[in-house]
């Protein structure tokens, strides 16, 4: 039924749009013959039953209403049919003119109102004995007018419709242009990102070869018969070789982790084991800081899944940052334990190395976790500021979280894996 009705709205709205100039003179028409039917209620008024006065005021009232429907509809969409808001307060623009236009009718109805109220006093006041008439002319009115408020508001509830339709198009538009914008931003980001990627990557490895050679032939001046002065030059040139290409080395791994290359090899291990390991690494250099390391390793099963050899750089590097930037004779904690959490989500795994800064820390974790951000600024420690950026980097890659928490002197590295 209402596919129906939807169907013949159509219909009839492509036959009005075809025939617009004909049914506006049909509906004039039909206005002038309701006219007629309600003048000659008023003219005759004396001759005319009450009963015959209604029939003259039914066929009169539907012959004007048809006829407004036909000539009002189509004299608003010739005169309005193209009405823009002109400004970008569209909804108050439409309001004013909507209002308008009412008030245009209601005047115009207020006016027939007094107009058809005077005459039915005047019947009353000569005292017809058929005064039906005048009581019709009032509702007559009243109904005319109430039509035309209708017509009017059906006309502009379209024209706030159109203008909906049209903001949405406008609003899908503008986003489907904002999202344009923005993907081309991020792959302008993208590609700029994999440019710096390849270009460091690229660096490191151009500076790897004449480094190489270089280290070869500072060794070989080592085994030569040199001055005091020379060995002492040779031995200083050698340090600084071993730096750069510590630094080189770091700078490599932190370009292919970034660029997201890092080829995993996932495997199960015990995280406890793999500190001791570590340790075990870094056995003469703990021994030569003058550091005190303790170890609060959790009973519990520390096994996680993931690249045991990208964990153990992340670990080695929190390590070798404690070692660079400790304070003399203080006391580095190495913590291991499983975190709770709500039900239906597995433990987490956590690694805590938190130690005393030999320095004043007025930088935040966002800073330090930046390539080449050191949280020594004078750089009278070791350290080429990549390490906290490697283990990041490294830390994402592996699916674990990193954050750092600084409170006065303490520095705390925390490491979240989760479990298997």
């Amino acid at each position: 039924m209402a596919t129906r009705w939807k169907n013949t709205s159509e219909k009839w709205r492509e036959i009005n749009s075809r025939n617009r100039d004909l049914i506006m003179v049909l509906g004039v028409g039909a206005i002038a013959g309701g006219l007629f039917f309600l003048m000659m209620n008023i003219i005759y008024r004396g001759y005319y039953s009450d009963e015959a006065s209604l029939l003259f005021f039914l066929f009169g009232n539907l012959s004007f209403g048809g006829g407004s429907v036909l000539f009002f509809n189509n004299f608003l969409n010739r005169k309005l049919g193209g009405w823009r808001p002109e400004q970008e307060n569209y909804y108050e623009e439409w309001r004013a003119a909507s209002r308008q236009m009412e008030k245009k009718i209601l005047k115009a109805g207020g006016v027939g109102l007094f107009l058809a109220c005077v005459y039915l006093l005047s019947m009353i006041t000569e005292r017809y004995i058929y005064m039906a008439s005048g009581y019709l002319t009032v509702m007559t009115v009243l109904i005319q007018t109430a039509l035309y408020l209708t017509l009017a508001r059906r006309f502009w509830q379209k024209k706030l419709d159109f203008i909906i339709d049209h903001l949405e198009e406008q609003t899908e538009q503008r986003i489907g242009e904002a999202l344009e914008i923005e993907r081309k931003s991020l792959e302008k980001a993208s590609r700029s990102d994999q440019l710096r990627v390849d270009l460091i990557t690229n660096v490191s490895h151009d500076l790897k070869t004449p480094l190489t050679s270089m280290v070869g032939y500072i060794e070989l001046m080592k085994k030569e018969e040199l001055s005091d002065a020379v060995k002492d030059y040779v031995e200083v040139i050698s340090e600084r070789a071993e730096k750069l290409k510590e630094m080189i080395n770091s700078l490599f791994s932190l370009a292919k982790a970034s660029s997201g290359n890092v080829e995993l090899h996932v495997e199960k291990f015990e995280v406890n084991r793999l500190v001791g390991q570590v340790f075990a690494d870094l056995d003469d250099r703990i021994k030569e800081s003058g550091l005190s390391f303790v170890q609060q390793l959790t009973d519990e099963s520390t096994e996680v899944e993931t690249d045991n050899m990208y964990f153990y750089r992340i670990v080695q590097n929190l390590m070798e940052n404690a070692l660079k930037y400790s304070a003399k004779g203080t006391r580095v904690f190495v913590k291991t334990y499983r975190k709770r959490q709500e039900q239906e989500k597995p433990e987490r795994l956590c690694l805590e190395i938190t130690n005393t800064a030999g320095y004043y820390m007025d930088f935040t974790k966002e800073d330090i976790v930046e390539r080449f951000a050191r949280g020594d600024k004078s750089r009278s420690s070791e350290g080429n500021g990549l390490g906290l950026a490697i283990v990041s980097t490294y830390a994402k890659a592996l699916g674990g979280e990193f954050d750092i928490k600084i409170d006065c002197d303490q520095f705390k590295a925390c490491l979240e894996f989760p479990t298997p």
